[in-house]
């Protein structure tokens, strides 16, 4: 019996709802991480005592550019997610890209936008 090329219709159908439940969490946390950056609730150091302000300032300032970190690898990993979902449609997803072997079920379904078999990354340390 030969290997097994590509996962069934029904697997990628499987790991296109498991992806598209990761891919909407993954949008609900970068909208909050946006509002935070964005001060969308309006709570500012305007209404304080300006003897706080220079401290909440700088603590605001602090707080706006760990979150504008956290969302740019929110971003990336959104990203990551809408390319497993092209390569889902494109039938090529679970495929390693260096080995051309399929990337186990239990690896997909920990990191859906792996494109890298444990092998392969191991390998590349």
């Amino acid at each position: 019996m030969s290997e097994k090329k590509r996962y069934s219709d029904e697997e990628l159908q499987e790991f296109k709802e498991l992806i598209l439940k990761k891919l909407e969490k993954a949008q609900r946390d970068y909208d909050l991480l946006r509002s935070d950056i964005n001060n969308a609730e309006g709570n500012d150091t305007s209404d304080t005592s300006p003897t706080f302000k220079a401290l909440e300032e700088g603590a605001s300032t602090l707080g706006k550019e760990a979150s504008g970190q956290l969302a740019q690898r929110q971003m990336k990993f959104i990203q990551h997610l809408q390319a497993a979902l092209v390569r889902i449609e494109n039938k090529t997803y679970g495929i390693c890209r260096e080995t051309g072997e399929l990337i186990p079920k239990e690896r997909l379904r920990a990191v859906p936008h792996a494109t890298l078999s444990i092998a392969a990354k191991d390998g590349r340390k």
